[in-house]
This record gives C-alpha cells, sequence and structure tokens, in this order.
C-alpha cells in the first residue's frame, strides 16, 4: 500500500537535506514543533495543508514543487509507464483568470 503521508515526509526531508538546513531550523522557520515535524518526515504524522505551507516557505520551496514531487514518486511507485509532465492547458487558462485577481 502506498502512503502519501510517508512521501510527503520523504520529499520534505529531502528538500531539507538539499538546502543544507536542520530538522531543528525549519521547525523554528515554520513555528512548527520539532518532535511533530520529525514525525512528518518518518511519515508518521499527516500534516494539514497548512504546515506543509509553512514547512514549504520555511524551506524556500513552493508548495507546488513539493506536490509535483509528491505525485511523481506515487507514479513510480504505482508503476506508470507514462506521466504527464505538463499542466494541462485548459487547467491553466481556468486558474489564470482567478490569478490575476489577487
Amino acid at each position: 500500500m502506498i502512503l502519501v503521508r510517508q512521501e510527503i515526509g520523504d520529499v520534505l526531508r529531502d528538500f531539507r537535506l538539499q538546502k543544507g538546513r536542520t530538522l531543528r531550523q525549519v521547525a523554528s522557520k515554520a513555528s512548527v514543533a520539532l518532535g511533530y515535524l520529525s514525525e512528518v518526515e518518518r511519515g508518521q504524522k499527516e500534516a494539514s495543508s497548512e504546515i506543509l505551507a509553512s514547512v514549504a516557505d520555511a524551506l524556500d520551496v513552493p508548495i507546488s514543487i513539493i506536490m509535483r514531487e509528491v505525485g511523481d514518486r506515487i507514479s513510480v511507485l504505482e508503476g506508470l509507464q507514462v506521466f504527464p509532465d505538463v499542466v494541462p492547458d485548459d487547467l491553466v487558462a481556468s486558474i489564470e483568470p482567478q490569478l490575476s485577481l489577487r
């Protein structure tokens, strides 16, 4: 069984290590308890969207990049031979008007 929380944890840990940051540094910057972030990275706890956004911000990585990496890893685990590597044009067209309002 594929556990999404495990993949999210692995991706967060990989980005943290790539950035050369300690668990303590990221937890502090994200205002998340050190033990909780550790459990998220180990796939033992589910992270809310708010926690994911805070950790992504602390890592200086867009949440979309984190989620894309999670999706790509799950695709590989599912054994997909081909998976899209671009955002569909119709999705971009449906979102662009909303982005201009921000």
